[in-house]
């Protein structure tokens, strides 16, 4: 990785990606350089063939506060003012091309974990509903706070957090508010496990990134789009989905090295 980008630092440790929030000096607020730049560095990742698996982390005492309000709202006052339907596509644009580096996270065929400590505010949370995995400190607090702010959230939360943690858990964190610490969140099912400090809780996530990165590469991709695919589909959607793409891909060169290391009783090495 060699692109240097405004808001994010990227580190790549073997065949995963560490990409770190980089503005610890305000928190990490999402001002425009994060929605910029977020697009940028996804494609960055998923276009090169040595990274399987990557990581969001944050520098700093926060994971994210989110949006940064004061900045946006400095650079959009034109948009929040004018009431003319040109006016108003002109917002709706520029809505939809910062959703886009938040699904370009979630529609990535490669795995994504995201590390939290501190505050997980409005934004970051979108972030994070859109990674594959979730880990937290045990001081991280979490908030969907955009109700609070007079905006209904809009970069993916409350579509993607009913499939994570429920529709009532959803509807009760986007219509109040409110702050959940870390246990909440792992009994909610927003947090796959919590960690007592931000070390143990990067490297575990990073030890998961590279047990997903020695996994087949045409599989793993597979997993991601068959369950893209079945969201919110009947049953027999999805089954019949994956019947095509195993009857498709099931013959692989790679499900032949696992055939071979069954046989043999060794471990099947992938991706060489």
């Amino acid at each position: 990785m060699k692109t240097v980008f405004e808001f994010f630092e990227i580190e790549v440790d073997g065949n995963i990606a560490v990409v770190y929030l980089n503005k610890p000096e305000k928190r990490n607020a999402m001002d425009w350089s994060f929605w910029r730049d977020l697009p940028l560095v996804v494609d960055e990742i998923n276009n090169n063939p040595e990274i399987r698996a990557f990581v969001f982390a944050a520098r700093g005492k926060s994971f994210s506060t989110g949006l940064d309000v004061v900045n946006f709202t400095a650079m959009n006052e034109g948009f929040l003012q004018e009431n003319l339907a040109d006016d108003r596509k002109k917002f709706y644009d520029l809505i939809s091309k910062m959703q886009s580096g938040i699904n370009a996270v979630y529609n990535s065929n490669k795995p994504s974990i995201a590390v939290v400590h501190k505050h997980c505010i409005g934004g970051a949370l979108d972030l994070i509903s859109a990674c594959d995995l979730r880990y937290c400190t045990e001081d991280a607090s979490f908030s969907l706070r955009e109700v609070k702010v007079a905006i209904v959230a809009d970069m993916g939360s409350i579509n993607r957090l009913p499939g994570i943690i429920g529709q009532g858990y959803t509807r009760e964190l986007a219509l109040t508010g409110k702050d959940i610490d870390a246990k909440t969140a792992l009994r909610m099912n927003l947090v796959n496990e919590v960690f007592s400090d931000f070390e143990k809780c990067l490297n575990h996530a990073k030890e998961i990134a590279k047990d997903i990165a020695t996994s087949s590469t045409l599989v793993v991709e597979g997993v991601k789009e068959v369950m893209r695919y079945s969201e919110g589909k009947p049953m027999e959607a999805g089954l019949n989905y994956v019947c095509v793409w195993n009857s498709s891909f099931l013959a692989s060169k790679d499900f032949g090295i696992a055939i071979d290391s069954f046989k043999n009783k060794t471990k099947p090495i992938y991706n060489k």
